[in-house]
């Protein structure tokens, strides 16, 4: 990323300046732009200010950046492995391009590969015998460093008077552990838990527990991945399939009492449970649209009859009064006003005909036709 801004202005022509945010605080990023700003009558373009791993830079020093950008008297490039989404305040984000730097594929890999054996001196100095690259590509995980430090691994750990081999084989041995890019407070955390939650509800099981192996070789936090187990439970499935909360709930207890490794084997259970259950959102939009007719707008008092009438003096005010008890009618049921007045005929959950929901549908048509 550096190298990319150090490009960018030698064919700019332009002065380039360099920060970490790691290193690097307000004191240091006025101090530049100062700089900048003295050279600014001498210089026809204007200067690059770079500053690597700009996520860790805090808002308020990230705020010290937004008045040298807004007027022109630097050109910011900032370099993150993070989502800048989440990481780089709006302001500032506003006022810059993103551009995404994606991971290099086989092809890519391969030609950096070939690139290395013939130009490099101390690798032309070797004989290298390359048998088999798919374990090598698969360890780089599409980073050119990476493939070029697992084969700088690989000669030093081999005396110089043997042949180089490279396959699967050896790479797996020097390695040992697959060191697979997840950034538990990063982009990929927020991706794999995205795709995760999707397969569940789109029931696909095998997606589903590829991307809860992910996470549980990654080290992701079991808790985490058992609370949005639970929600997707509630959320997709709800009544169409009522025991996949219930099972949610116990496999949130059950990895609080296991923990790992055995708490793998109760999240695949309910992972694969709720990914092959019917689905319903019926209940989740239900609320959401409550919610938002709640805020919105003056959806008058409780009713009269509704209100609690176990206070003294409550009775007085006509609280309960011709309350109906529904136990005391046929089949527990008896139609009166629960909503009140000025919302009295909303509607808020649909049941759909997937699953158990569709037995809660046909028993609230027989209640509506005992009401009538």
């Amino acid at each position: 990323k550096t190298t990319l801004a150090r490009i960018i202005s030698v064919q700019l022509k332009t002065p380039f300046y360099t920060l970490s945010a790691i290193h690097s605080g307000v004191k240091e990023v006025r101090e530049v732009i100062d700089k900048c700003k003295s050279g600014s009558i001498f210089q026809q373009s204007r200067p690059i200010l770079f500053i690597d791993e700009i996520h860790r830079f805090n808002k308020s020093q990230q705020d010290s950046l937004l008045g040298a950008v807004e007027n022109g008297t630097v050109t910011l490039i900032g370099a993150t492995t993070e989502n800048p989404s989440f990481e780089v305040i709006r302001p500032l984000l506003s006022r810059c391009q993103v551009y995404i730097l994606k991971s290099l594929d086989a092809p890519h890999l391969q030609h950096l590969l070939d690139r290395a054996v013939k130009t490099d001196k101390e690798l032309q100095k070797r004989n290298i015998d390359i048998r088999e690259t798919t374990a090598l590509f698969r360890y780089a995980g599409g980073d050119a460093r990476k493939l070029l430090n697992i084969i700088d691994l690989i000669a030093n750990a081999t005396p110089a008077d043997e042949p180089l081999v490279i396959d699967d084989s050896v790479v797996t041995d020097r390695l040992q552990q697959n060191p697979m890019a997840y950034d538990k407070e990063g982009e990929m955390h927020y991706d794999i838990i995205s795709a995760f939650i999707k397969s569940m509800r789109g029931s696909d099981p095998d997606a589903a527990v590829f991307y809860l192996a992910k996470m549980l070789y990654a080290g992701e936090d079991v808790k985490f991945i058992a609370r949005r187990i639970m929600i997707c439970a509630a959320e997709d499935v709800g009544n169409a399939d009522p025991q996949a909360l219930v099972l949610a709930m116990a496999t949130v207890q059950a990895v609080q009492f296991l923990g790992m490794p055995e708490a793998r084997i109760p999240l695949a259970q309910a992972v694969t449970y709720i990914a092959s259950a019917p689905k319903s959102n019926a209940s989740y939009l239900a609320i959401d649209k409550a919610i938002e007719q709640v805020k919105s707008q003056d959806c008058g008092q409780v009713p009269i009859h509704l209100r609690d009438c176990h206070y003294k003096g409550a009775k007085k005010l006509g609280h309960g009064v011709d309350y109906k008890y529904a136990h005391n009618y046929p089949y527990h049921i008896v139609k009166q006003q629960y909503l009140p007045d000025k919302i009295k005929n909303a509607k808020y959950y649909m049941p759909t005909s997937n699953g158990y929901e569709e037995k809660i549908g046909k028993y609230m048509q027989f209640c509506e036709k005992i009401n009538s």
